[in-house]
């Protein structure tokens, strides 16, 4: 009998997958797909030679990982790219505020008004981001704090909604390029712990950046499943799981998956029934003819290019994804460019270059004409450069992971108290109905992204469970 089944090889699964067996329990771990890696997959989607990413593809939260640093991943081929700026945000004017290494050169991106204010906000935290990131990523009590006054100071400041953060900011540059920060998880502005959200991701660009697996994501899945091999774990690809029946005898079953399937594999009927799924987004990779023709030099620079014209339009659209149930005419987007640093990505003198806007939950419409007007608006003549595009909606995306219910790229609703207490309130959100049975997919704390601290999370209740056994 083995000690331990993992369902599902995203990130989440891989690294509770490799903390068990690091501990030396005997792992076996089973995807459905024929290729680990989940939300961190590379593939050729347009033309032979473009290696896209299917989902994320820059990595701020996974830099500054707890649990990745943990592992010696760069021993199995993972080396993260610095682009010469971690993000910048474009304007209609042909300028961009941008969040740099420097947080000086950030601040002065913002224009005088505000460069007091944003350094005011992040200097608190900066020395203390390890740390902090840590604590933050280790609750709910999985760990003691190590700097509770810290995290407190951290979530009296980040608890509220960015919308009140944004209040410290007396021009437009700042509060947009914030509002966009906030946006990357689909919530609303005026959301509880929105401000805590923009925080993390620009205190993440000041002290570890906003980096890209060279070769693309998969190379991060590629590492864990290496180093899981090497520990002896067993990986088995090509195999869906419908039913607890269907895996082999084990003391402990781990599922990197949606609540609303583990539900339905483990037999839990209305379990997690209140568990509330989010907006969708619809996605698109590039093959291009060269570099984006960004009009701000800034972007020209950047990993990651936001797109929005203020806040209040970055505010409506997901507004309108969220709430009003119908697509965006001016959609936010979310865009990365990995070519500019990685030219492993693409052929001599090509690029890779993927943008997503947020539609409704389920959303089955075409947003490609919304998202390359938007484009062009901040790098005109874009659509000439375009070689070739791979599009996905929701229903694509869901049927390319399972674990993207109407295309929610956060496997749950990142708004109200599920932010924080998911994918239900319970000290123990790993574990389930059935003792031997837990969770460990972005659906619980800290939440979505790659950073497999979920994984990590719920190995710890794992392994304390078996050592009770």
């Amino acid at each position: 009998m083995l000690d331990a089944v993992v369902v599902g090889a995203g990130p989440n699964g891989l690294t509770a997958a490799v903390e068990l067996a690091r501990r030396g329990f005997s792992v076996a771990l089973f995807e459905a797909k024929g290729t680990v890696g989940g939300g961190a997959r590379t593939e050729e989607l347009t033309l032979p030679g473009f290696r896209h990413d299917p989902c994320s593809a820059a990595h701020p939260l996974a830099v500054s990982s707890p649990a990745f640093r943990g592992l010696p991943l760069e021993r199995y081929g993972l080396e993260w790219l610095h682009p010469e700026l971690p993000m910048a945000h474009p304007f209609p004017d042909g300028t961009a505020a941008v969040l740099a290494r420097s947080v000086g050169e950030t601040a002065a991106s913002f224009g005088p008004r505000d460069a007091g204010a944003y350094r005011r906000l992040v200097t608190p935290f900066l020395h203390r981001w390890d740390t902090l990131v840590r604590d933050f990523m280790s609750l709910p009590l999985t760990a003691l704090p190590r700097d509770p006054v810290t995290l407190a100071r951290f979530g009296l400041v980040g608890l509220p909604p960015s919308t009140w953060l944004a209040r410290r900011f007396r021009d437009e540059r700042a509060r947009t390029l914030f509002a966009g920060l906030v946006a990357h998880v689909m919530a609303p502005l005026s959301g509880f712990a929105t401000s805590a959200i923009g925080l993390v991701f620009a205190l993440a660009a000041h002290t570890r950046g906003w980096p890209v697996a060279r070769g693309g994501s998969q190379a991060i899945s590629d590492a864990l499943a290496g180093y899981l091999r090497e520990l002896g774990g067993a990986v088995h690809t090509d195999y869906e799981v419908k039913r607890l029946d269907d895996l082999p005898p084990a003391r402990a079953y781990v599922f990197d998956t949606s609540p609303t399937a583990l539900a339905r594999i483990a037999g839990f009927g209305d379990h997690y029934a209140r568990y509330r799924y989010g907006p969708g987004v619809f996605k698109i990779d590039y093959a291009l003819d060269g570099p984006v023709p960004w009009t701000a030099p800034e972007a020209r620079r950047a990993g990651t290019v936001q797109i929005g014209a203020d806040s209040a339009e970055i505010g409506a659209a997901l507004r309108a994804a969220s709430r009003e149930k119908q697509a965006p005419d001016a959609p936010f987007l979310i865009t990365v460019q990995p070519s500019v640093v990685d030219p492993t990505r693409a052929p001599d003198n090509k690029h890779v270059f993927w943008a997503y806007g947020h539609v409704p939950h389920g959303w089955t419409g075409d947003l490609t004409d919304a998202i390359e007007r938007q484009l062009e608006r901040f790098a005109p003549g874009f659509r000439d450069r375009v070689l070739a595009r791979a599009t996905a909606g929701p229903p694509e995306l869901a049927a390319r992971n399972a674990n993207y219910v109407g295309g929610d790229i956060a496997t749950g609703a990142v708004s109200g108290l599920q932010t924080l207490l998911r994918p239900k309130l319970s000290l123990s959100p790993y574990t389930t109905p059935h003792p031997a049975v837990f969770i460990c997919s972005q659906a619980t704390p800290p939440g979505p992204g790659v950073h497999g601290m979920p994984g990590h999370n719920a190995a710890k209740a794992v392994w304390r469970r078996l050592r009770q056994t």
